[in-house]
């Protein structure tokens, strides 16, 4: 007797895709993946990846957006998860959420900030504006947590703040993959006191 197929809703297939593209893209640089082997991992077929992705650019820009949006969505339930202790530093929760998903998510991490950075437009921009959005995130955290202890000058100094938090989890997060013998928990700690020391530097010459 014959059995009919169930399709798959689009949005599935379309994850399916978009998970192989992003362990293709992991393992080699952008022109040497073929959208033939992506298409293969996937179950399915060059034409189809084309139909919903669009160009081989479009594959590689979904998997950078997609990528880019679970780490945030990991940074931002780690900041605000109402399950954290009295007292516990959001930041640090922040931190080790980012960390955790670079151990966790090896090929995401090396296609948002090994590949997209080296490729050249459009997929630096895309990749620069996901990096800005978690400062962004940061910088909120850090005006939020200070409440008003930067001085006149809150946003600025927060969004700077963040640029050095972030730009030290991204220098550490290549350390992280290197050493496994280190911890995220370990990266996060860190991160958080060279962020927060800034902050009393700050504060005891505003205080001068």
């Amino acid at each position: 007797m014959k059995t009919t197929q169930r399709r798959l809703p689009r949005r599935i297939r379309e994850q399916q895709m978009i998970d192989a593209a992003v362990t293709a893209f992991s393992r080699g640089d952008y022109h040497s993946v073929r959208v033939e082997e992506i298409a293969e991992a996937a179950g399915t077929s060059k034409p189809t990846v084309y139909h919903y992705l669009g160009s081989k650019e479009g594959i590689f820009t979904a998997c950078v957006r997609r990528e880019g949006e679970r780490l945030i969505a990991a940074i931002r339930e780690a900041v605000h998860d109402p399950r954290a202790a009295a007292g516990d530093d959001p930041l640090r929760r922040g931190m080790h959420a980012f960390f955790t998903f670079v151990t966790g998510n090896r090929e995401s991490w090396t296609v948002l900030y090994r590949r997209a950075a080296v490729q050249g437009e459009p997929f630096a921009a895309e990749a620069s504006r996901m990096r800005d959005r978690v400062m962004d995130e940061v910088g909120d955290l850090i005006t939020s947590c200070t409440g008003g202890l930067l001085g006149e000058h809150d946003t600025k100094d927060a969004q700077l703040l963040a640029r050095i938090a972030v730009s030290t989890a991204d220098a550490f997060a290549d350390w992280l993959l290197d050493h496994p013998e280190e911890s995220p928990d370990a990266m996060a700690g860190h991160v958080t006191e060279l962020t927060w020391s800034h902050l009393r530097s700050r504060r005891t010459a505003t205080a001068l």
